[in-house]
């Protein structure tokens, strides 16, 4: 019991007995399992190809798009859950890189088109099978079974969160 959330959850069992407090034990260990997902795993990862994990995000988003790996700012947006600004900024470090093009769309003059260029799409393809491997090392305290199950359950708490909120 050597964790934060544990040593948190025993000092509020302590101070607010009989209160129930596993809703914000649980909550703490998902907000710190993404602490250290983000900060051990996920972002040394895009750091070592001199990325940002946010705009690994936006290139993977691209490249799971399927041919022509181009989608709008707004797509991206949707999909990345992410705001404007935060994406006009990656946007533009992506392109001065070389790794993607904003072209102007054949339907729409008010719009654009955000493609992976080639350089792009040879360092996302060249990068997603150790980003795969690297997340299953995250996950190897968890057998098969367990990260199936977690994933079920992560998937109704937010299938319920959008519901609530």
């Amino acid at each position: 019991m050597s964790d934060r959330v544990t040593k948190m959850q025993l000092q509020w069992e302590k101070e607010l007995a009989p209160a129930d407090i596993r809703a914000m034990a649980l909550v703490g260990h998902l907000l710190e399992a993404t602490h250290l997902l983000d900060r051990y795993w996920l972002s040394p990862m895009a750091a070592q190809y001199h990325l940002q994990k946010g705009e690994f995000d936006v290139i993977a988003t691209l490249r799971r798009a399927g041919e022509p790996y181009q989608l709008t700012p707004t797509e991206l947006l949707q999909s990345l859950l992410l705001t404007s600004g935060a994406m006009t900024s990656r946007l533009d470090r992506l392109e001065k890189a070389g790794l993607i093009r904003r072209q102007p769309s054949p339907t729409d003059r008010r719009s654009v088109q955000v493609q992976l260029t080639e350089a792009g799409l040879e360092l996302i393809n060249r990068i997603l099978p150790l980003h795969i491997e690297n997340e299953k090392q995250a996950l190897s305290a968890l057998s098969a079974q367990e990260q199936d199950l977690l994933s079920s359950l992560l998937a109704k708490l937010t299938t319920g969160l959008r519901k609530e909120g």
